[in-house]
């Protein structure tokens, strides 16, 4: 094997029922770069990397670790040998410390009995000043915000003495300033002689970090190319083997009169404290409002309040000029609410139900689907199909549970469902959240064709690129209040990070767009 790659794989194979994951791939990265996987849903690159870590067990092929073959290894193999894998969802603990949860299950000690707490801390304090992350290792995980956390992450694989690191989308919950340190981050690895692999979907980070990009497709390498020497669009045109629209052209728009009004709508969490926090919103008929905020800010509970899923424990919500106020889900959805939900899997749809039932899930108990107790399974199958075919459910059955879809073809099932029919107001919360490049496309086209037939669209997304492309309104939301708001195009996303973070405030409050008014 050439001296300088890290990692190289060779016709690696890997077969589920009815899918094969991965068709014959070869990888090869080079020691010392920065290395993205990029790939439509289902394409294979998180089981090609879930391979190389050692999670998933190949059909074929043979796979290299720094000149090392590997063989029936497992993730602990892999650690040994330098490779260190920084997972989508972070597995941290939140009540430990950072020092506690770097070291865990290889604790330094002293007298050869005794944790060395001392030690631990000094090694965090060293790898977190080598590398510019800026980690106090006695700050406990559940009071650092998500940024933090994945540096966390990256001090616990560079402390097992990673020199090749893998990291599954390790933008997507970050806001702009984040994204930024973070690349600063995985550049100063890089010059250390570090090698980073990288899983994402976000184009433009691709062009921005990557020194080469390798690109699959229904399991295959379709290419691997320098990232200096391509265009966002040629690498959508790899993923998808077509041309994509990377970005809709939202277009003007005349909103009418109010279909949703939130007045000084606060709610009470678990602990006793505000989620929400007198938060005011108005959105009009033709008009899409976008919410920006890190996660767990009060946008989760503010779709939930809104669509009876949770209690307000004081203000009000109204649609149409009907309260709706803490009325039942199925209600709200009778008076003309579509929610797309954030948790696909807890509040989209039941995962053992077939395609054709999940696709009517909250309009079952309609005339044209059930009748006298009966089930018209001709209409719900007619229906399906239909659907089917409009959005690309893939396999395009109708008898299949969703829970055989892949996470993609789950979200395009539940858009599907929801933007069906002539909604009043419609709830999308994260509704690209794990889809390919071609179905987000679909997706904001047809967002946008919702808003220009009238509806009023709320639209929570953590891609600020999707609030910033689709919104018409921006509400910045912190801490459980909306502390800003702007007009569609007068901002940037580093202004939104700031916002976003609580460094900046809005002197003009919840006025300062005339939206809430």
């Amino acid at each position: 094997m050439p001296e300088h790659n890290a990692v190289e794989m060779r016709g690696v194979t890997k077969r589920y029922p009815r899918v094969l994951a991965c068709d014959r791939v070869d990888l090869d990265v080079r020691r010392g770069e920065i290395h993205a996987i990029i790939g439509e849903n289902g394409a294979g690159k998180s089981t090609l990397m879930k391979i190389l870590y050692g999670m998933v067990r190949p059909d074929e092929g043979s796979i290299r670790l720094n000149g090392n073959l590997l063989v029936g290894h497992g993730p602990s193999d892999s650690i040994k040998l330098g490779l260190g894998m920084v997972h989508q969802h972070f597995m941290l603990i939140d009540p430990f410390t950072v020092a506690e949860n770097v070291v865990l299950g290889i604790e330094p000690v002293r007298a050869g009995l005794f944790v060395d707490g001392r030690a631990a801390r000094e090694r965090v304090e060293r790898l977190s000043s080598e590398y510019g992350l800026a980690l106090d290792p006695d700050e406990r995980i559940e009071n650092l915000s998500v940024g933090l956390e994945q540096r966390a992450e990256i001090v616990k694989v560079l402390y097992r003495g990673a020199d090749i690191l893998i990291l599954d989308e390790p933008t997507g919950v970050l806001t702009p300033q984040e994204v930024s340190e973070l690349f600063l981050i995985l550049r100063s690895l890089r010059k250390s002689g570090r090698t980073i692999i990288f899983i994402t979907h976000k184009l433009n980070e691709v062009i921005e970090l990557a020194d080469r990009v390798t690109v699959m497709r229904d399991g295959r390498v379709t290419g691997t190319v320098s990232a200096a020497e391509t265009t966002p669009e040629e690498l959508a045109r790899m993923m998808v083997g077509r041309d994509v629209l990377l970005r809709v052209e939202r277009g003007e728009t005349t909103p009418g009169e109010a279909v949703l009004e939130v007045s000084e709508l606060s709610a009470i969490g678990r602990k006793g404290t505000h989620v929400l926090d007198h938060v005011s919103l108005r959105i009009r008929s033709g008009e899409i409002v976008g919410i920006a905020g890190v996660q767990g800010n009060g946008q989760t509970e503010l779709v939930d309040v809104i669509a009876g899923l949770r209690p307000a424990s004081s203000g009000q919500v109204v649609l149409s000029g009907s309260d709706i106020t803490n009325r039942r889900p199925r209600v709200i959805r009778d008076m003309g609410v579509a929610h797309v939900p954030e948790d696909r899997q807890a509040r989209g749809l039941v995962p053992e139900f077939t395609v054709a039932e999940n696709l009517v899930l909250g309009h079952h108990h309609r005339a044209e689907y059930s009748r006298r107790g009966l089930t018209n399974v001709a209409k719900i199958e007619e229906h399906a199909r239909e659907l089917i075919a409009e959005h690309d459910l893939r396999p395009a059955d109708p008898s299949v549970s969703a829970s055989h879809l892949s996470g993609g073809n789950q979200q395009k099932l539940i858009v599907a469902r929801e933007f069906d029919g002539d909604p009043a107001l419609l709830i999308a919360s994260q509704p690209t959240r794990g889809v390919d490049i071609g179905a987000i496309e679909f997706v904001h086209t047809s967002i946008l064709k919702m808003r220009d037939a009238g509806a009023a669209v709320l639209l929570v997304s953590a891609e600020l690129s999707e609030i910033m492309t689709l919104s018409d309104r921006i509400a910045v939301m912190y801490g459980g209040r909306i502390v800003a708001e702007f007009e569609g195009g007068t901002v940037t996303e580093e202004d939104l990070g700031r916002y976003m973070t609580g460094a900046a405030s809005d002197s003009g409050g919840q006025d300062a767009a005339g939206g809430a008014a």
